[in-house]
């Protein structure tokens, strides 16, 4: 418990350090383009990695970029570890990011040391299970370096039907 902890105020610290910096950088015109520093590059691309694992249904590549003990923040659940994540919704987070496709519509990042955080905002449109599938997303994941490859320590994920 006492690690969690110090990892959430750890990821707090550094949202709040690299947060302003990271928004002064985008002007309005570069809004809708990427806005990853050149030190978290490496790490976007793990990101990048889990959601192409995810839409390929390979839920062993997923699970190998999220350190063991991650946080998933999801409708207002909470996952705590990756074996957690692994037996409850894995599974279907894999079949419906391989059945609707998204679309990434802007991300922006920073990496201070060891940790990074990168934000995404996607739009994910198409069919699952005879549903029609319109919504927005935004995601917040807080990586790590762990034995020296970045890791994902904690996503929050949170999306609305598109008007």
């Amino acid at each position: 418990m006492m690690i969690r902890t110090r990892v959430g105020i750890l990821c707090a610290a550094l949202l709040a350090a690299t947060l302003a910096p990271a928004v002064a950088q985008v002007t309005p015109a570069a809004s809708t383009a990427n806005a990853v520093s050149p030190e978290a590059a490496d790490a976007a691309k793990v990101v990048e990695a889990f959601h192409a694992a995810l839409a390929k249904g390979d839920t062993n590549g997923a699970l190998a970029l999220l350190s063991d003990s991650v946080l998933i923040f999801e409708g207002g659940y909470v996952e705590r570890s990756k074996s957690e994540y692994a037996s409850h919704h894995l599974g279907a987070d894999a079949a419906f990011a391989s059945a609707v496709p998204s679309t990434l519509m802007r991300r922006s990042g920073v990496a201070t040391g060891e940790t990074a955080w990168i934000a995404s905002e996607s739009r994910t449109t198409g069919r699952y299970k005879d549903k029609a599938v319109d919504s927005f997303s935004t995601e917040s994941m807080v990586l790590k370096k762990e034995g020296g490859d970045w890791r994902i320590v904690h996503i929050h994920w949170s999306s609305r039907a598109a008007k």
